[in-house]
């Protein structure tokens, strides 16, 4: 059969796997969801092909699915090819076709709640793993698919680290997930395809204005804790962090400048122009950021409160502890009569190695197919499952599936938006890089 041929068998396919995806409602409403919908069709698709797989599910209705074809070489690496089965919501949105119709248009591009994030990477590695046991490819280390419910919120602990914790068996040398390979035209000429190195965590903080309670009918008589509170909200402003060393950003900023970083937060302002996605990212990752993003004071109208709040979501690096993100939070506000309290517990944010098995896989199979944009390691700002595949087995977890047809304003446009889509000719190109990337790493 000829490349050409075999690519056409292959879009063919992977257009109706990521269809069927979208077309089952797999919105993840916090404490509910129904990822098994999803999870039950990829079952059959896979075994249908002759691939180990299993359900594991701590709520019924939210399964994650477990798939492997056995490595013959106990000492080589394995790999994880990883994703998300549920989606966000879509309530209230404005979309030119159903949301969960999986339309595609005379352009070329399907549309439908999840072709970003992330049915259409969930679609290209199910594919990939399917073919490869049609194929009889026997891997030199174990390979492992694995589409998890519950990524999208967390809260119901139905997920990834669930799953891990259930699943000592299931701890990957490496492990390719979401969260990178959009291309990006420089404004010097070049381009880059980001690939991701890790994200940031997460440390949210209630900053609690305190004054004194009095009637609303005599505004000084006590102490309203509500301007109180809004002068130190004043004080955050945006939430735009500090900049701060972190190797990974520089990592990232001696990639798009190609030469070593002498002032981080000078060279950063550079690396930003270079394009508007980066302009939009760049500033917030050097640093622990602290949006402003839910407020709370008196239950009743005419009663000043005592107390009134503000709830900061902070992202913060990896390697920042929950002191260093108070001592921020403090130094932002400066004196006054607050408190601060801890919301929940920190998420961590982690990473891998720029370098490795991995990216040396990824950068070779670009040099292969000729392309020489720029692989530009990035830390997401944003939580992925990778966190918890780090966290439980030291995996060296990156994100990314490669993008030549969707431009780079689309696909941040789709993230948790109406009218996300993707081109198809993505998904086929999705397909066939993850097909190389297991042959180059476990053939």
């Amino acid at each position: 059969m000829s490349e050409q041929s075999t690519d056409v068998g292959l879009a063919a396919e992977v257009l109706e796997v990521a269809q069927e995806l979208i077309r089952r409602d797999t919105t993840n409403r916090g404490f509910t969801g129904s990822e098994t919908l999803a999870a039950d069709y990829l079952h059959d698709y896979l075994a249908g092909h002759g691939v180990d797989v299993e359900l594991v599910a701590r709520e019924p209705e939210r399964a994650n699915v477990v798939a492997r074809i056995p490595g013959t070489d106990p000492s080589a690496p394995s790999l994880a090819l990883v994703g998300h089965t549920d989606v966000v919501p879509v309530d209230g949105q404005d979309w030119l076709h159903d949301p969960f119709g999986a339309v595609v248009d005379d352009d070329g591009f399907l549309h439908g709640r999840g072709a970003v994030d992330m049915k259409d990477e969930v679609a290209a590695r199910a594919v990939a793993i399917a073919r490869l046991a049609r194929e009889g490819f026997r891997p030199r280390g174990d390979l492992w698919f694995i589409a998890v419910a519950d990524e999208e919120d967390g809260r119901a602990d139905v997920g990834m680290r669930w799953l891990l914790e259930q699943r000592p068996d299931i701890r990957p040398d490496l492990a390719i997930n979401e969260g990178a390979g959009s291309r990006l035209p420089l404004s010097d000429g070049r381009q880059a395809l980001t690939f991701s190195i890790g994200e940031k965590g997460t440390c949210p903080v209630r900053v609690v204005a305190v004054g004194e309670s009095g009637h609303a009918s005599m505004p000084e008589l006590g102490d309203n804790a509500v301007p109180i509170l809004a002068e130190l909200i004043t004080r955050v402003g945006s939430g735009m962090p500090d900049v701060v060393d972190s190797p990974e950003v520089t990592a990232t900023v001696e990639a798009l400048l190609q030469r070593p970083v002498t002032d981080l937060a000078a060279d950063l302002r550079e690396a930003a122009a270079l394009h508007p996605t980066l302009g939009h990212e760049l500033p917030s990752l050097p640093g622990t950021t602290m949006a402003p993003t839910v407020l709370g004071a008196s239950t009743a109208r005419n009663v000043m409160p005592a107390r009134a709040h503000v709830e900061l979501d902070c992202r913060i690096l990896p390697g920042t502890t929950r002191e260093q993100v108070a001592d921020a939070v403090r130094a932002r506000l400066g004196a006054g009569s607050y408190e601060l309290e801890w919301c929940e517990d920190m998420v961590p944010g982690s990473s891998s190695p720029v370098t490795g098995l991995l990216p040396d896989a990824v950068a070779a199979w670009l040099a292969e197919e000729g392309d020489e944009a720029l692989l530009l390691p990035v830390l997401c700002t944003g939580f992925t499952d990778s966190v918890h595949l780090r966290a439980a087995g030291g995996t060296a977890a990156y994100g990314f599936s490669p993008f030549r047809s969707t431009p780079a304003e689309v696909i941040a446009a789709g993230f948790h938006n109406a009218n996300e889509r993707i081109h198809v000719d993505d998904l086929t190109l999705s397909a066939r890089f993850h097909l190389d990337l297991v042959r180059r790493l476990l053939g």
